[in-house]
């Protein structure tokens, strides 16, 4: 006897709750998305359709996916301190493809807004904004001198 989609949605939705906290209302737009998801296969399968696969929908707002203490990953909505190259490489994709796909702009840290701030701290412990600075105006006039 197989099972109804409703049971399959609550078994998927249900190893989800298991492995990350989900809010309630992430858990019914889980529960929806899921059952939907499961109907159009059904239905195209009884029509003998094949299913194209349609263009990947971030797991949530790109803005929100980069939190205090985590960022989640807009492809599979798993959370990490930070966005690796290898995890990227999971979805075929590199950190370029991945900040243009979902909309952020070059120079956003792929990490957790704590780590992106301890990071920027303890450079400017060491004296790395200084450093920079003197090495810009010696290449300035670097080409300065060569023109």
């Amino acid at each position: 006897m197989s099972k109804s989609l409703v049971e399959m949605t609550a078994e998927i939705i249900q190893s989800q709750i298991s492995s990350k906290q989900m809010t309630t209302e992430e858990i019914k737009a889980a529960l929806n998305d899921t059952f939907q998801t499961l109907k159009s296969l059904q239905d195209s399968e009884s029509l003998g359709i094949d299913v194209e696969p349609e263009e990947s929908n971030p797991v949530m707002d790109p803005k929100k996916s980069i939190q205090k203490n985590k960022i989640v990953c807009l492809e599979c909505g798993q959370e990490f301190k930070m966005l690796s190259p290898k995890h990227l490489k999971s979805h075929d994709l590199n950190s370029k493809e991945y900040r243009r796909k979902h909309g952020f702009s070059a120079r956003q840290p792929l990490c957790a807004k704590a780590l992106s701030e301890k990071r920027s701290q303890s450079g400017k412990e060491r004296g790395l904004p200084d450093n920079l600075r003197k090495a810009i105006e010696a290449r300035t006039k670097d080409k300065t001198k060569k023109k």
